[in-house]
């Protein structure tokens, strides 16, 4: 019935008694810190950059998690009144800060393919960011926003047939489209206003399964042989719905996409497989 996602019917029974238990994503949220040793990022930057490639630290992040759920696609789960989906999209979330403004910004999302590259990815990214920036206004969460308060009281009441709608699966896909809250991540890059990273809260409006919040570079001490030596790291908290798999699941996933952020070059080429939800009754999709 869903617009973004097909119903999971053949999940571990265990997943479903999660998801009754703790029926809210305040109830399931387990947070980690990625530590990202930054050279070998930064040094693809400078490299891509002198082969007049301006490649970006979102760019990577972002097309090493969309690479990760193609090889590891429960990530692209979510749960909604208490039922597993499988996204039927890629989706990823987040604020843009208006031209000349640091306090006034904009939230929407972009669309990626698992078979997209770290090229595809920055140029969909770097479009996504000049038009929410120069001109926000024409983004369909602004325009959902502007209805919903064009009229006095319209608001709650708006907001609460939303939910209900989403809760029951009847929210139109347009509806869907304009909102920030429907994606398969939502990411912030809060080194870009000089701030550290932080735990961010997965909303309980929409679909969203995980958060991810780069922030400024630290040094981490790390053992190397009988010395203790600090390496430089892009900390990531990353905030994750836990009814969507388990935590052994997550650990293998995000081991695999800090292999990618430590190899990028690894992305210029598309995946030669993407997996399908174990849940569904489809065969795999060899590219």
């Amino acid at each position: 019935m869903r617009k973004d996602g097909t119903r999971l019917r053949n999940v571990d029974p265990m997943y479903t008694v999660a998801s009754y238990v703790m029926n809210k994503r305040t109830d399931s949220m387990n947070m980690i810190t990625l530590d990202i040793p930054i050279d070998p990022i930064q040094s693809y930057i400078n490299d891509k950059r002198k082969q007049g490639v301006s490649i970006s630290h979102m760019a990577v992040v972002i097309a090493a998690y969309m690479r990760t759920v193609a090889e590891y696609p429960m990530l692209n789960r979510f749960i909604v009144n208490c039922k597993p989906y499988a996204r039927n999209e890629y989706a990823v979330a987040m604020v843009v800060l208006k031209s000349g403004q640091l306090d006034n910004g904009t939230m929407s999302k972009m669309y990626f393919d698992p078979t997209n590259t770290i090229f595809d990815v920055n140029n969909i990214i770097e479009k996504f960011v000049s038009e929410n920036r120069e001109t926000p206004d024409n983004n369909g969460t602004e325009k959902m926003i502007k209805f919903l308060l064009s009229i006095p009281g319209i608001l709650p009441v708006g907001v609460g047939i939303f939910k209900f709608m989403d809760k029951h699966g009847l929210l139109p896909k347009k509806i869907i489209d304009m909102s920030p809250f429907h994606n398969s991540l939502v990411i912030s890059n809060l080194a870009s206003i000089r701030t550290n990273h932080i735990y961010h809260h997965i909303y309980e409006f929409g679909t969203t399964s995980v958060f991810i919040a780069m922030g400024n570079s630290r040094e981490v001490p790390k053992r190397k042989g009988n010395e203790i030596v600090f390496e430089k790291c892009m900390p990531l908290g990353v905030v994750m719905d836990e009814r969507i798999c388990s935590g052994s699941y997550f650990a293998v996933a995000f081991r695999r996409m800090k292999q990618y952020l430590l190899n990028p070059e690894l992305l210029e080429q598309p995946p030669k497989e993407v997996i399908p939800d174990p849940a569904l009754k489809t065969k795999k999709c060899n590219k």
